[in-house]
């Protein structure tokens, strides 16, 4: 690691130092939700309501997928932080290489069996006969590109954690851009409907896979490939595991929420309340991406000081970073209470599907002030190499509370039982989440080096 970067990550103030780090973070995050938020627009717009219900049906299976490429991506990203924090870059380079075996390990047993079984899952998901074909015709593209998705996000991250906060935005907005480009030229221009904006979106993750990958094959890159870490290191392998497990479990996790969801949607709402769902969710994703920009700035701060012993510069990011998402976050509250209709009508003319989009979305937004602080809590975690608490986070909130909600609210209020199920289970993970934090903070603070471990 260079000399002027552990200098910034040591001594420069730290909101002068996460903003610098932050806002790279957030334009490539949000660029990254831009690939579904765009593709749902134009097929709203443009296909029909029906076939924003088939895509959303796509959600759990891309999400289970997704979950595969965060598990390597998040583990390595906060390894490679701690190491570069102890100047130990050779570590930092064995840690890339394995995690791109891990990445490939995991693509070829994954993405096989999901094309196989495609239809099959997408019954289960809740899909119809009306709104299943849509969901094939993405799927049937989307799934083999989603090594490429991998290649492209998960690798942008450990660009960012090694010290290139805005060459990883830089990449990630080629890639947001093209895809921004092509879908109107696929699905209106060439008339090819829901496939042109699979084909679109793989084209532009090809992209921006290339640049992303280029970065680490050049020697004046801080951590880059190197032919003899490419050979399995057991030990590196648990170490890289063991912090993405929370990521992990969360994706996986929200890949069952998800299936839950639609089942309970076709029961209590029809095809249009799948749909409405795959909007809410579309809002929903873009503002946790700049929450999740906010948490990827904070990560290689937080990672590269604890690993250096500066607990104070720790506990200052943190905190910062709390504040910056809960302004966020309190933003998509009050726009989901007040202008609903409005944000629905950008993926929609449909009158009935902007009625029960625009109830949804103020139902399941009624607790999204709290969504920043329990996700910056997540990441503090995983940044720190104390993973169990983060994934312990995620699973209560998912499973314990989430579950549950979905399972019986529905029963007394209908469809607004579905809906209010995250507003529930968002408060109940709050207070799990401060606890943990706080009880952190003061371990952090009684100690000059590493945090104690549960």
């Amino acid at each position: 690691m260079t000399d002027t970067i552990i200098q910034r990550l040591e001594q420069e103030p730290i909101g002068k130092l996460l903003l610098s780090y932050a806002t790279p973070a957030i334009i490539g995050t949000i660029v990254n939700s831009l690939y579904n938020i765009v593709d749902r627009i134009f097929i709203g717009q443009g296909v029909g309501s029906l076939a924003i219900s088939g895509l959303a049906l796509t959600f759990p299976i891309l999400t289970f997928l997704q979950a595969f490429g965060m598990l390597v991506g998040a583990g390595a990203s906060a390894r490679v932080s701690i190491f570069l924090g102890r100047k130990e870059n050779e570590k930092a380079d064995h840690v890339l290489g394995n995690a791109l075996i891990l990445t490939c390990s995991f693509s070829a047993v994954t993405i096989i069996p999901s094309l196989i079984f495609l239809k099959d899952l997408l019954l289960v998901f809740g899909g119809s006969e009306q709104t299943i074909p849509y969901a094939e015709a993405y799927l049937y593209i989307t799934i083999p590109a989603n090594f490429l998705a991998t290649l492209s996000f998960s690798y942008n991250a450990v660009m960012r954690a090694s010290g290139y906060p805005t060459k990883a935005m830089i990449a990630m907005l080629i890639g947001a851009i093209l895809n921004i480009i092509l879908d109107p030229v696929f699905i209106f221009a060439l008339n090819m409907g829901i496939q042109g904006a699979a084909i679109a979106t793989v084209i532009s993750l090809a992209v921006s896979a290339s640049i992303v990958m280029s970065h680490f094959v050049r020697k004046s890159s801080i951590v880059r490939f190197q032919r003899k870490y490419f050979k399995p290191d057991w030990k590196i392998i648990l170490g890289i595991l063991s912090i993405g497990m929370s990521p992990f479990a969360m994706q996986l996790a929200a890949s069952l929420v998800n299936t839950l969801l639609n089942t309970s949607l076709i029961k209590y709402g029809g095809d249009l309340a799948v749909g409405a769902y795959g909007i809410i969710n579309s809002f929903g994703i873009l503002l946790v991406m700049l929450v999740l920009g906010i948490s990827q700035g904070m990560q290689p701060i937080v990672g590269f000081n604890y690993g250096a012993g500066h607990n104070d510069r720790v506990i200052e990011a943190l905190k910062l970073a709390v504040i910056l998402a809960t302004l966020i976050t309190s933003a998509g509250f009050f726009c989901s209470f007040f202008i609903p209709e409005f944000i629905v009508r950008a993926f929609t003319p449909d009158p009935e599907l902007i009625n029960i989009a625009s109830n949804g979305l103020h139902i399941t937004f009624a607790a999204f002030i709290i969504v920043g602080f329990q996700m910056v809590t997540g990441t503090f975690f995983q940044s720190i190499g104390i993973a169990w608490k983060a994934m312990l986070q995620s699973l209560l909130r998912q499973c314990v509370f989430l579950i549950p909600a979905l399972l019986i609210a529905p029963l007394y209020y209908g469809l607004d039982g579905v809906w209010m199920a995250s507003p529930i289970a968002d408060i109940l993970a709050a207070v799990v989440s401060g606890a943990f934090l706080v009880w952190q903070v003061r371990e952090l603070k009684k100690t000059p080096g590493q945090i104690k471990k549960m």
